[in-house]
């Protein structure tokens, strides 16, 4: 596997392996010693997977708060999507800066976004689906989120505006009036 940090500290892009013969490809999806050779979290509490139906779709910025804060790793397993990390902790050095991957099934990259980061995408194609893993358990009374075009953040949504989003996501408040704890 190959690491390459992104602008953002603790954020990593991981492209795996890939080994191809006469029957197809085979690459190694998970290898937490390599994840924690790097100080990166491996402990896996939950795996999840969202499907979304059409193109310019946005889900997020999600994060959770404590004690439920949680790591991700990100795969787009079917389809495109713009995956968008935000480092939402105070002491780092990359505080309030986000960036943005595109995760394709055909590039079968990972993104890998510390605790203490808020997450999104929009999707890029129709019928995109995510893969992730999380490293604490999903504890409703701890989810927190942040508007997707909150003007301080100035995330560039390469599809501008949402096709389709929650309800849930298009009511989460500008960062500087959420509740991060």
């Amino acid at each position: 596997m190959t690491f390459t940090e992104t602008k953002l500290a603790g954020v990593w892009l991981v492209d795996g392996d890939v080994f191809e013969d006469e029957r197809g490809t085979f690459s190694r999806a998970w290898m937490p010693g390599e994840f924690a050779a790097r100080g990166l979290e491996t402990d896996i509490a939950q795996a999840s997977l969202a499907t979304n139906r059409t193109r310019g779709t946005i889900r997020g910025l999600h994060y959770q708060s404590a004690p439920f804060e949680e790591a991700k790793a990100i795969r787009a397993i079917r389809g495109a999507v713009y995956d968008v990390a935000v480092d939402l902790r105070p002491d780092s050095a990359t505080y309030l800066q986000w960036v943005g991957v595109e995760l394709t099934a055909a590039n079968r990259r990972l993104l890998y976004v510390p605790r203490g980061c808020a997450h999104g995408y929009q999707t890029l194609s129709d019928d995109a689906e995510v893969f992730y893993f999380v490293s604490a358990a999903y504890s409703p009374a701890h989810q927190q989120g942040i508007r997707w075009n909150d003007p301080a953040l100035a995330i560039d949504w390469p599809l501008g505006p949402p096709t389709t989003i929650s309800a849930r996501d298009r009511t989460f408040p500008d960062f500087r009036a959420a509740t991060v704890r």
